[in-house]
């Protein structure tokens, strides 16, 4: 299959995350890469978990925005338009972070943080909020949004929790988690956009470009 529209709006994204690339890559939709380079620590500015996930996703697409304007795109750039000629450009950014026990939680780090997560965890349930922070860089009009989803983690054994840390995996995802790769087995359920939980809500994102005037078709620039 084909996509039905010329790309006519570039989309870039402001993360370095394969899985938020892979979901917008299956909508049809292939994005520059621009990585922000900002801080992901928990911000004392955010009065909750999902507030804290709209805070650094604002942070990252400004950031990337702000080097679009200065004309220092090209660094850190990957993917592309294909050769369209885009008639306007969008910024990106997404942070997702897992709300525990009135915690917020981020990415682990370390091995030992990653296994202290998952024997609070198992058996029980989470909720994922992903803040999402859209920015024109030619007009500098922004809409913004989070999707929370909540998560049901298996019960799972000590032995497992050992094995799946040692992947490296839980160590650089938000809540030590994937649902999309070796940890997908460890999740039971989900209530909410599955997509959320992979990192980029696509059902928020295309109501945050409707506030822009721009419409999800415009974004297809991708062969299937």
């Amino acid at each position: 299959m084909t996509a039905s529209s010329s790309g006519k709006v570039r989309l870039v994204l402001a993360s370095a995350s394969p899985a938020r690339l892979a979901t917008l890559r299956a909508a049809g939709i292939e994005p520059d890469v621009i990585v922000s380079g900002v801080d992901e620590t928990v911000d004392t500015e955010a009065t909750d978990t999902a507030g804290h996930a709209l805070v650094l996703a604002c942070r990252k697409a400004e950031a990337v925005a702000a080097g679009l304007v200065r004309g220092d795109a090209d660094a850190g750039r990957s993917g592309g338009q294909g050769g369209l000629v885009a008639t306007s450009t969008l910024v990106l950014g997404c942070d997702s972070v897992l709300e525990f026990d009135g915690e917020t939680l981020g990415k682990p780090g370390t091995a030992a943080e990653a296994r202290l997560r998952w024997l609070r965890m198992r058996g029980r349930s989470g909720v994922l909020h992903t803040g999402h922070y859209v920015i024109s860089a030619e007009s500098g009009r922004t809409a913004q949004g989070t999707a929370s989803t909540t998560v049901w983690f298996a019960d799972v054994t000590d032995e497992e929790i050992e094995a799946y840390v040692a992947t490296g995996e839980p160590l650089a995802v938000a809540g030590a988690f994937t649902v999309d790769g070796l940890g997908g087995a460890f999740v039971e359920r989900v209530e909410g956009d599955h997509h959320n939980v992979v990192g980029v809500s696509l059902p928020l994102l295309r109501r945050l470009l409707r506030r822009l005037d721009v419409t999800w078709p415009e974004l297809w620039n991708r062969s299937h």
